[in-house]
């Protein structure tokens, strides 16, 4: 994994190449309630170290347009002061924790700082940036008409969450809980590429085995066709015939003969004429 924190140019320009991609796709969404999507870059300054003034020129560009698409950018950083006035000028909220001012370069960072949020007559913004404990913030952001909100000190709800394994219940009920759990809780047994090209080797296997078998069955049908039609031509042959009545007639003749029937009876005829 590239360690992008050595390579501040590789960051930035990822982050503008991605900011840019999302611009040309997503189709344009106007002013929504909410974004369709969000994203948080942690530690921004390294986007914005040793970049380039044209780098920074487009990163502006992107960041004034893509609110259009529904795509909201969200930058964290330590210190406000890491990202140029010209990128922050359009970010429409901001929440800044408290900083503590160990120099005297600490101090004139932090009246910086204050300087970037609306004028109140309520705060010491400068006193009570250094003055903020856990959980505290100043907050401002754009009302419906796009107007900046005064500046508020408020107390940040804490995260409701822990640093642990969800349970097996935790995890079912978020589950339940999503807008997509209705389409993706349907378990569907996809064929895979492999159980498809099984499938139709084993169909070619059937059929090669029925062409085989229809192959061998037309082959016997033959060969019974030619047995039986030799059986028929030689049955119908005249000298088989003329063969066979003559067998028949000898045979009767002998019948006749050893039953004192045929010959003798004629003799006897023929003598008594004389």
């Amino acid at each position: 994994v590239t360690e992008l924190q050595d390579r501040p140019k590789l960051f930035s320009t990822f982050m503008l190449q991605l900011l840019a991609e999302l611009y040309a796709s997503l189709p344009e969404e106007g002013d929504l309630e909410q974004p369709k999507l969000v994203l948080f870059i942690d530690e921004a300054h390294l986007i914005f170290n040793d970049a380039t003034e044209v780098l920074l020129q487009q990163i502006e560009t992107v960041m004034k347009l893509i609110r259009s698409k529904g795509v909201g950018v969200y930058f964290c950083t330590q210190n406000p002061m890491d990202i140029p006035s010209a990128v922050l000028s359009q970010l429409g909220m901001k929440v800044q924790h408290a900083l503590r001012a160990f120099t005297a370069a600490d101090r004139k960072t932090i009246k910086q700082a204050a300087e970037n949020y609306p004028e109140t007559e309520f705060y010491d913004t400068d006193a009570l940036l250094t003055q903020l404990g856990i959980g505290e913030a100043l907050v401002t952001l754009l009302n419906e008409k796009g107007i900046p909100t005064p500046l508020v000190h408020t107390m940040m709800a804490p995260p409701q969450s822990r640093m642990d394994v969800l349970t097996d219940d935790e995890v079912n009920t978020i589950v339940r809980q999503s807008k997509i759990a209705t389409k993706y809780n349907e378990v569907v047994d996809s064929q895979s590429a492999y159980e498809i090209l099984n499938q139709k080797i084993t169909l070619a296997q059937q059929r090669t085995e029925e062409i085989k078998q229809m192959e061998t069955a037309a082959k016997e049908e033959k060969k019974v066709a030619k047995r039986e039609e030799k059986e028929t031509s030689w049955m119908d042959n005249p000298m088989v015939k003329s063969a066979g009545r003559t067998a028949a007639t000898m045979l009767t003749r002998s019948l006749l003969g050893v039953l004192g029937l045929g010959g003798s009876t004629r003799r006897r005829r023929s003598g008594g004429l004389f």
